[in-house]
């Protein structure tokens, strides 16, 4: 998502899903379509060593390699790629995540076995960068220009000449035998410019002391920092994260805040034209998911005139309501976002945006607010993408054109991300 590549994942949870029910999540979230890439991950066993991927009987192996090669990369050992065929119809493929999933372009991941002992600890230690590997490769595959995550080299440390694991270990506050299991080293050995991963440290935490939060869509750690009255660093501290990269309904630890919840049925904000629920949320400090329950919503639509009880406030009805500026609107930076990009989006310059915000660099940073010029008031909602969602979906549903979308927004492709807000005619 944050390389501008639309992403869904078929489940979040923990749960058993069957296989129409898989491959109807599958179906449904971008369609049947050769352009749809379609990843099952996997881990292996059967006394094996290594990674493997399994393409289908109606792709080539262009993909595959390429994913294979990035994993390899990592410093996993790489095993083949191959197809698979049922026995029982040579016609068709073995796997049904293959043979069921239409016209997609759908691969079997295997990163490594479980039962041996080399790839246990490779998994241990390394399965997010395999990941990562995956991603790479997608992004060479689809012509997508590749940024690493923020935080992905943090513990990443590159021997220079006269280290040693006793020095390296000192400086970062570790010890040699935890650098070695982290390394999967069998001697004290090092080679200049070779790459050793340090062992993050436990930050030892009292629940009781914080409060849980449940990330949205459109949620950063500067926008939840901000919120909660602290910084992105503590956030990274409390929860342990590597990095800044959020997933949707991914629970995170921040400060305990003081707050009035009591309620009652007159307490109601009345949905007014390009609302969402992300946007009353904001607007209220509070969150889609207390928003969802104290009206008990089944879903995120909503109607212009319905009223909504809103967690924290009471005589919400004579709160004035924040009118955008006459002249300008607020923008919140999305990964990948620049000056220049979000200049071109609004019909404006990169000088205008910064004298408009006072900056005196191009440097952006994720969550930021910046004003932007008004866009022409010519359409009827804003709309916030969601996952599955395609510019023909939206132009059907809101019966006008892909066309029309793309001209409104300032839309280069046809390229979406979960919780991008979209202007509709």
């Amino acid at each position: 998502n944050q390389l501008g590549i639309p992403a869904a994942i078929t489940r979040t949870t923990d749960e058993t899903l069957n296989r129409d029910e898989r491959v109807s999540r599958i179906l449904n979230a971008f369609g049947n379509d050769p352009n749809v890439i379609v990843l099952s991950n996997h881990i292996n066993a059967g006394g094996g060593e290594g990674a493997e991927v399994v393409y289908s009987l109606r792709n080539n192996d262009t993909l595959a390699k390429l994913i294979l090669e990035s994993i390899g990369e990592e410093g996993q050992k790489i095993r083949k790629y191959y197809q698979k065929r049922l026995p029982s119809d040579p016609s068709k493929d073995y796997y049904f995540i293959q043979r069921l999933t239409g016209n997609t372009q759908s691969l079997l991941l295997e990163y490594g076995f479980i039962d041996n002992s080399n790839d246990l600890k490779k998994l241990q230690n390394n399965l997010l960068k395999y990941g990562e590997a995956v991603v790479r490769a997608i992004a060479e595959y689809t012509n997508t220009p590749y940024v690493a995550p923020n935080g992905l080299e943090t513990n990443i440390y590159v021997v220079q000449r006269g280290d040693t694991l006793y020095s390296i270990a000192n400086k970062f506050n570790t010890t040699v035998n935890e650098l070695k299991a982290a390394n999967n080293l069998t001697s004290n050995l090092l080679n200049i410019g070779e790459k050793i991963i340090i062992p993050a440290k436990i930050v030892e935490i009292n629940p009781d002391d914080y409060s849980k939060y449940t990330v949205e869509k459109g949620d950063s750690l500067y926008s939840i920092a901000k919120k909660y009255n602290t910084t992105v660093d503590e956030l990274l501290k409390i929860n342990q994260l590597s990095s800044t990269n959020l997933s949707i309904g991914q629970q995170l630890f921040v400060p305990k805040i003081e707050s009035d919840s009591s309620i009652t049925i007159e307490d109601y904000y009345t949905v007014k034209s390009g609302d969402s629920l992300y946007s009353i949320a904001k607007k209220f400090n509070t969150t889609v998911d207390d928003i969802i329950k104290a009206n008990n919503l089944t879903s995120t639509i909503l109607q212009i005139g319905e009223k909504l009880i809103i967690p924290g406030y009471t005589k919400i009805e004579e709160i004035e309501p924040i009118e955008p500026s006459t002249s300008s609107d607020i923008y919140i930076v999305q990964s990948g976002d620049s000056l220049y990009s979000i200049a071109k989006k609004y019909n404006t310059t990169v000088n205008e945006l910064k004298s408009l915000n006072n900056l005196s660099s191009n440097l952006l940073m994720i969550g930021q607010e910046l004003k932007v010029p008004t866009l022409s008031n010519d359409y009827n909602v804003t709309y916030y993408v969601q996952s599955g969602d395609s510019l023909y979906s939206i132009a059907r549903k809101y019966n006008t054109t892909v066309n029309e979308i793309k001209k409104l927004n300032n839309l280069d492709n046809e390229l979406l991300s979960i919780g991008q807000a979209l202007l509709i005619p």
